[in-house]
């Protein structure tokens, strides 16, 4: 996908999120502040000095709104549910350079809560993504004991797995074995 370092960056980011979620089919893994700390270190989300319960309870939800655009059942429902979250926030676009990362965008305004950094540049990005024509990027994993989301960046758009070396391998596996037995 011919997208820039922010546009990947900010795709991966909404991806890890809504993996956080039980709703992908694993364990919650953002319950309590060390996590969301967590979350936001790994994924170098800037402008965050601090931390608090109501981070932590706005992010949550969040991220299900966010789990509701990938497992939509069609494109014209994932625009309905990203315009629903974008109308909660301001989006205030300025250019940036931090952290070593070339000039970008950021779409959140100065002193947002992380809901509302959030919510603009991952909701911007997956925005971006429908506009171009390619809602059927937002994938859920094939693979039946899994639920994760992904972003299915192939050339092809062939990818049916959230990782090739643990569902795919597994699913691969099975294949194999189910056709040696027959």
């Amino acid at each position: 996908m011919p997208f820039g370092h922010d546009m990947v960056h900010s795709l991966a980011t909404v991806v890890d999120l809504v993996n956080t979620s039980p709703s992908t089919g694993g364990e919650d893994t953002l319950t309590d502040l060390e996590q969301l700390g967590a979350f936001v270190e790994r994924q170098e989300v800037s402008g965050v000095e601090t931390l608090d319960e109501t981070d932590l309870t706005q992010v949550r939800a969040l991220r299900e709104a966010f789990h509701k655009v990938f497992t939509a059942p069609d494109q014209a429902t994932a625009v309905i549910r990203l315009n629903t979250l974008l109308s909660s926030t301001r989006i205030t676009p300025r250019l940036t350079e931090h952290d070593g990362h070339p000039l970008h965008v950021h779409y959140f305004a100065p002193g947002a809560s992380l809901h509302e950094h959030l919510a603009a540049d991952l909701g911007v990005a997956l925005a971006h993504l429908l506009v171009e024509g390619e809602w059927g990027r937002l994938r859920t994993c094939s693979a039946p004991d899994c639920g994760h989301v992904f972003v299915d960046e192939s050339r092809n758009r062939s990818r049916v797995y959230c990782d090739s070396r643990t569902c795919g391998n597994r699913m691969h596996v099975a294949a194999y074995r189910a056709r040696r037995r027959a």
